[in-house]
């Protein structure tokens, strides 16, 4: 059986192709719609949107991303085809991704409109026995990092609760202090991870 991560890939993979393939059958180059992906899209997302509480966090948020953006597409595809069957036909090409960017750009416009309220702050003294504040400046930071459009890069979970455990280590061992603020904030779009020294 496949693993969650192989689904969530081949989830992305079917989307991507799903757009391809309903370009193509809507500039003429397909002759029906691509059903049969749709339907084995539907299925994983069936499946995990129910056995959420098996993924782990970065799964959940990728699984989220996933299923939004199918379902954007999936309203784009069934308005085209209504159209369609109306006899509307758009003969532009690329409707669907133009729908979205036009998505994108507002939901931008509207965080950076909101953007200086954006600060998270927590303190750690030992990361390795604080798992849940680490938890939290993950998830605020993957949420302010999606929130600018910014992508993760390589940036893991794991990679992360390690650079935070060395960070405040290199941190208490230089300044000689006892507790490290890590600060997520906004700035101009582009979202900083501030370690400061506390005491």
């Amino acid at each position: 059986m496949a693993t969650i991560d192989e689904d969530l890939s081949a989830l992305e993979r079917d989307i991507r192709q799903l757009k391809i393939e309903y370009d193509m059958y809507f500039g003429g180059g397909r002759k029906r719609p691509p059903t049969e992906i749709e339907w084995r899209i539907d299925l994983i997302v069936k499946r995990y949107g129910e056995r959420g509480g098996d993924m782990k966090f970065g799964q959940r948020f990728r699984f989220g991303n996933l299923s939004q953006t199918y379902a954007k597409y999936k309203d784009i595809f069934r308005k085209r085809l209504a159209q369609r069957e109306e006899g509307k036909v758009q003969r532009h090409f690329g409707a669907a991704a133009k729908a979205i960017e036009a998505e994108r750009a507002k939901a931008a416009a509207a965080a950076a409109s909101t953007e200086a309220a954006k600060v998270f702050r927590v303190v750690c003294t030992e990361p390795e026995k604080e798992p849940d504040k680490v938890e939290k400046l993950y998830e605020a930071f993957v949420r302010a990092k999606q929130e600018a459009g910014e992508a993760m890069g390589k940036m893991t979970h794991a990679g992360f609760n390690e650079f935070v455990r060395k960070k405040t280590k290199d941190l208490q061992k230089q300044k000689n202090c006892h507790e490290v603020e890590y600060v997520i904030e906004t700035v101009d779009g582009q979202v900083k991870l501030k370690a400061l020294v506390k005491s």
